[in-house]
């Protein structure tokens, strides 16, 4: 009988700073500080390296008196104003969207997804790392619905033009719908449907037709509609539209 090689520990492994940001305590960038400055411990020894590998499930760790266990998985819905930077901090001292949850009780959450500075409208945020990669997958997860004003009034030709897309920079860029909502006398406004997400992507397929954009509102992910929530307002999902935007499987 062929002698067995040996079993191979299929345990997942992460950098101790991806751990932390991983159980929900804080952001990977966060974690690294916290690291460096010896404020965490890993099988109760303090380590300094962010990049120290941990073992999931079996390294203990822990962070200035914390237990290890992740924090609760928390799924909260934004009304992202305009003018506000998607990211837990800004190297230019810009406002982000960590202010319109200041003083709220909330752990550290992460933006599932971006929008850009110019951008409003409907921000999923959550500590829960697989059900925030089931939302952003290119291939499965939820459409994104926008509403666009743009500084023309596009004929049915050019909303086709829109769905069918622009080959710009090497990447395939449409709509996955395009619709005239209603117009003025100088502008117009569209609901745009994506089916995937790429960076800027309205603003640049828009922008390849000639048309600006004036103002940009993500109004629905999935199901998932912006609805009445004010401006800068948050709210908890309930745990029917969390299971709604991911599949149960996939969150934990």
């Amino acid at each position: 009988m062929p002698a067995r090689g040996p079993v191979r520990d299929s345990a997942p492994r992460h950098g101790l700073a991806r751990a932390l940001s991983r159980l929900g305590l804080c952001s990977r960038t966060e974690a690294a500080r916290w690291v460096a400055a010896g404020r965490v411990r890993v099988d109760g020894r303090i380590v300094r390296d962010p990049e120290f590998p941990t073992i999931a499930g079996r390294s203990h760790i822990e962070v200035a008196g914390l237990a290890e266990a992740a924090a609760a998985r928390r799924y909260v819905m934004l009304n992202k104003p305009r003018g506000l930077v998607t990211s837990t901090a800004d190297e230019r001292g810009r406002d982000t969207i960590y202010r319109c949850l200041q003083d709220a009780g909330l752990p550290w959450l992460a933006p599932v997804g971006r929008l850009d500075k110019a951008s409003e409208g409907l921000l999923l945020m959550s500590n829960d790392p697989a059900w925030a990669a089931a939302i952003t997958a290119p291939a499965s997860g939820p459409d994104k619905t926008y509403h666009v004003q743009v500084d023309a009034i596009p004929d049915a030709a050019l909303l086709s033009a829109l769905e069918q897309g622009r080959q710009l920079d090497g990447q395939a860029l449409r709509a996955a719908s395009a619709r005239l909502l209603r117009t003025g006398t100088r502008n117009a406004w569209l609901e745009i449907i994506l089916d995937e997400g790429r960076n800027r992507q309205i603003r640049r397929l828009l922008q390849a037709f000639d048309l600006a954009t004036l103002r940009l509102v993500r109004v629905a992910i999935g199901p998932l509609a912006l609805g009445a929530l004010a401006k800068g307002a948050w709210r908890e999902l309930t745990p029917e539209e969390v299971r709604a935007l991911a599949p149960p499987a996939i969150s934990d």
